[in-house]
């Protein structure tokens, strides 16, 4: 049984009298070839454990489950839990979980795979995000520090386009800088909307995004360089000396004088900064807040 052909979904939708449910942003994958391009791109292997956010019918589940050693999908919609049970019934390597990505402890969930399994390999999370919850998911998989190796997952292309985005290019901005401080990230390729049951309105595409061991600059103090990044992009027309007002409660003048320390032109722009002159403006800016408060 190919659980992505259309007949397939329809057949399954009927029996289970299974209505798609739009708030959570269901779309079910019909085309094979991509399933398995998603898969290969994210080099899991037979020692590996895989995390996979929303199976939906199971389709990558079960591509994931031919090559993994174990895999852990995590379902929030209940009505999807008895058809999961069908469609990955022949996997002995497989548990499925409901829950909300959100409020699951997926380190928790690591750990217990470690300790029951003892398996050997790397710990690879996957999934065909909702479009409208993509950027929470991912920040909270990276900044909950999630003990895996790599995150292969699909999401609206325009918001793949942005995290994948550097300096100077119109689409980068806050969500650029915060997935590249903790991961590389690559593209493995683009999905037409073409390939959806139902089909949504926009393309897709998939991102493999590599945890970093180190991250790539030092910072003084993690909350303030992200605020600094956080208000430039949110004022992006605004010039840094006008943009990073407020941060901190630094006044205008004190841009200025955290903008000289760092031998940055007050007229520029957030979108024209790299990760490492953020990191600069805010590791000045948490030393010049220490000296105001010693003198």
């Amino acid at each position: 049984m190919e659980l992505y052909s259309p007949k397939t979904i329809e057949d399954i939708r009927r029996r289970y009298g299974f209505s798609l449910s739009k708030s959570l942003g269901q779309n079910f994958l019909t085309d094979g070839n991509i399933i398995r391009d998603i898969i290969e791109g994210a080099d899991i292997g037979e020692d590996d454990l895989v995390v996979e956010i929303g199976p939906g019918l199971g389709v990558l589940t079960a591509a994931a489950a031919e090559k993994a050693a174990s895999v852990v999908a995590l379902e929030i919609d209940s009505r999807l839990i008895p058809i999961l049970e069908e469609t990955l019934g022949g996997f002995d390597n497989v548990e499925v979980i409901e829950g909300d990505v959100l409020k699951t402890d997926i380190n928790e969930i690591i750990r217990r795979k470690r300790r029951e399994e003892a398996f050997t390999g790397k710990v690879r999370v996957i999934g065909n995000l909702p479009y409208y919850i993509t950027t929470p998911i991912i920040m909270n998989l990276l900044e909950n520090r999630v003990e895996a190796d790599t995150i292969t997952v699909m999401m609206q292309k325009e918001v793949a386009d942005r995290i994948n985005s550097g300096p100077g290019t119109k689409s980068y901005g806050a969500i650029s800088v915060a997935v590249q401080y903790y991961c590389t990230v690559s593209k493995v390729m683009n999905v037409p909307a073409s390939v959806f049951v139902p089909r949504p309105k926009v393309d897709s595409a998939v991102l493999n995004l590599t945890l970093r061991e180190e991250m790539p600059v030092e910072l003084r103090d993690r909350e303030l360089f992200f605020r600094c990044v956080r208000a430039g992009f949110g004022q992006r027309r605004k010039t840094l000396s006008n943009s990073l007002t407020g941060v901190g409660g630094l006044e205008k003048n004190d841009i200025a004088e955290i903008l000289r320390r760092t031998d940055t032109d007050p007229r520029r722009r957030a979108e024209t900064l790299d990760i490492g002159e953020f990191a600069a403006i805010a590791n000045a800016a948490y030393d010049y807040l220490a000296e105001r408060e010693t003198n």
